[in-house]
């Protein structure tokens, strides 16, 4: 949870580096949360035809940027641009390739990004 907190309050930073850990826990709760907004929406009749309620619209409205900001970050810690996650708009190969990225290691050492936060942890 402190993982998935941590995002939330670098709700915009676009610039340094994220472990595969952060990333990977905010995926999870964010995942989690969404599951149980849908599953409130759905019991309580607020789902429209897409599937989408009021809950999990605002839910997802509320967590977008930080979703993009950690996924940039992540990014960064194996060395790539943030301008890679424009991937997610080619089908199939582009999400698939991003898929990978995101589960690479970090770079070693500082990159143009700044330094490794693996190694700032230790």
């Amino acid at each position: 949870m402190n993982w998935y907190l941590e995002v939330l309050k670098k709700y915009a930073v676009f610039d340094g580096r994220a472990r595969r850990k952060e990333y990977w826990m905010f995926t999870l709760f964010n995942l989690i949360a969404s599951f149980v907004l849908g599953f409130i929406d759905g019991m309580l009749g607020l789902t429209t035809s897409s599937g989408l309620g009021p809950l999990g619209g605002l839910y997802t409205l509320a967590v977008l940027v930080p979703s993009i900001a950690v996924s940039i970050r992540r990014l960064h810690d194996t060395g790539r641009s943030g301008w890679w996650l424009l991937l997610v708009f080619v089908p199939l190969i582009g999400g698939l390739a991003l898929l990978v990225f995101m589960v690479l290691d970090s770079q070693s050492g500082q990159n143009q990004f700044g330094p490794n936060p693996k190694e700032i942890a230790a």
